[in-house]
């Protein structure tokens, strides 16, 4: 085989290759983003039902606290 009958097959198999990933990523992407879109809408429930606090609400809730606390002193002009 000539060297460019054999850059020619290795060119052809690194474009196979290229496309091959680009396709499994991009359904892998579409799978994501519907695990995402199901993870979403499982989480609403009806308007008017109450739902109980979570741990993760909680630790979201008591961040937030410290955050504006610390905002409050640092415009006070406190040092922590």
């Amino acid at each position: 085989m000539t060297e460019t009958g054999s850059t020619l097959i290795i060119a052809a198999a690194s474009l196979v290759g290229l496309v091959t990933l680009a396709l499994v990523g991009a359904w892998c992407f579409r799978a994501w983003l519907s695990l995402k879109q199901h993870e979403l809408g499982s989480d609403r429930s009806a308007p008017g039902e109450a739902r109980a606090p979570t741990a993760m609400n909680r630790i979201e809730v008591a961040d937030l606290r410290e955050r504006v606390r610390r905002l409050e002193a640092i415009a006070a002009g406190v040092d922590l």
